[in-house]
């Protein structure tokens, strides 16, 4: 026995059920992408030389939120031409760029602030 009863509207069920199937697919696809992402990262952490320096690690830190904001970029290009239909996925590109850039500038502020405070001591 299915628990529906017979007199009830079948098309608002397909309506459910198509709804269920779109959420899980979406579901699916914000998956692969947050798979994808981390696999990124961690291509981008192996990167890093075992002994490289301090500019070697802000480099490839530089470069990493250059791809990030390269392919959100991308991303919202293909979206306006249509291409792309998932607008999550679109919003999650640039969300993920907006906030690596914000990490680079809060970095770049603190090493600011570190050195000023380095040349305003006396010897």
């Amino acid at each position: 026995m299915s628990g529906i009863p017979p007199t009830a509207n079948t098309g608002a069920l397909q309506q459910v059920l198509a709804l269920r199937q779109q959420v899980l697919q979406q579901s699916d696809a914000l998956r692969s992408l947050r798979e994808a992402g981390a696999s990124d990262a961690t291509g981008a952490i192996q990167a890093q030389p075992a002994n490289g320096g301090f500019a070697d690690t802000l480099r490839t830190s530089l470069e990493a939120v250059n791809q990030s904001q390269a392919k959100a970029a991308d991303i919202t290009a293909a979206y306006e031409r249509g291409e792309v239909t998932d607008v999550a996925q679109v919003m999650l590109a640039r969300q993920e760029s907006s906030v690596a850039f914000e990490a680079t500038l809060q970095v770049r502020n603190r090493l600011l602030s570190a050195y000023q405070e380095i040349m305003r001591m006396g010897v």
